[in-house]
């Protein structure tokens, strides 16, 4: 069942990561492909995770693409908003 789940929320984040990089390619906006490489190394993330054995979320290493993903978002939203009150 893990496993059953575990795929389905890596295939969420692609889907995610797809949806985005078509408004970035729409929009050319630097925030739409920020999100879709944040949701592409989520989806890596969680199925190295489930390939590795490492789904125990408490061994470390686990977190390194997940946190780099977060703050690749937290990045572009301030990024975003930096340049918008420039204008």
């Amino acid at each position: 069942m893990i496993e059953f789940l575990s795929g389905a929320l890596t295939l969420g984040f692609l889907i995610a990561a797809v949806f985005f990089l078509r408004f970035w390619r729409r929009a050319s906006d630097r925030l739409f492909l920020a999100f879709a490489v944040a949701f592409f190394l989520l989806a890596v993330n969680q199925a190295l995770a489930q390939w590795l054995g490492a789904a125990d979320e408490r061994v470390g290493y686990t977190y390194l693409l997940r946190v780099i993903g977060f703050v690749l978002i937290l990045l572009a939203i301030v990024d975003k908003n930096v340049s918008r009150s420039r204008h």
